[in-house]
């Protein structure tokens, strides 16, 4: 669905915009700016993570990431309007299996990471404002490549529900094809889909 450059910016994306830190405390805009340098460093310094080591990485994201992130409502958002056809013991099998399918294609991009930095663009929004765009550049080798996040205030602080990256937005990218396999094959389809994707992602990393 995307390129191999693609894939990189995607997880450099997400990692950037969420992290450990007091979310509550800061804007969201300042959240991303300083988890973005954090993240980028700490993967930048780990030998381990360069060459590749899946375990490591999947630690990093579990830790780092997935808490930050309001993954029930990228997953509904990813599978739009069949999410409320879903019975629960299916909704929690769609978010396991699209959590890994995101982990695993952090795994091949973060070794990548070199000497891209994150710079910020003027953000429009209010204080009051329950959710946000926030939009910035990463920069390194060749022309700098427009990022730009959707995040809500939640009780735990900002968290992401989406990223667009080159003019396409994450959700809106798997909705669409979601929504052709659950057309065709059903909602378990989908399921089995991503679950065999996925398996088969293990194996060659394996």
């Amino acid at each position: 669905m995307f390129s191999r450059r693609v894939l990189l910016l995607v997880s450099i994306a997400l990692m950037s915009a969420v992290g450990a830190v007091r979310a509550q405390a800061q804007t969201p805009d300042a959240l991303i700016k300083q988890v973005s340098t954090e993240v980028l460093e700490s993967v930048k310094a780990d030998k381990s993570i360069k060459s590749g080591d899946l375990h490591k990485i999947i630690a990093l994201v579990d830790q780092k990431v997935m808490p930050h992130v309001n993954f029930q409502r990228m997953t509904s958002s990813a599978v739009g309007r069949y999410w409320r056809q879903a019975t629960p013991d299916q909704q929690k099998r769609l978010q396991d299996e699209f959590k890994i399918l995101l982990v695993r294609t952090y795994s091949g991009a973060l070794a990548q990471v070199q000497d891209q930095t994150v710079q910020l663009k003027p953000m429009r929004s209010s204080p009051g404002d329950a959710e946000v765009v926030v939009r910035t550049e990463v920069r390194g080798q060749g022309d700098p490549i427009q990022l730009d996040y959707r995040l809500e205030k939640a009780a735990g602080g900002w968290k992401i529900y989406d990223v667009n990256v080159m003019g396409v937005w994450l959700v809106e990218n798997y909705r669409n094809s979601f929504a052709q396999e659950i057309g065709a094959n059903g909602i378990d389809g989908l399921i089995g889909k991503l679950a065999e994707r996925n398996k088969s992602a293990a194996t060659a990393k394996s």
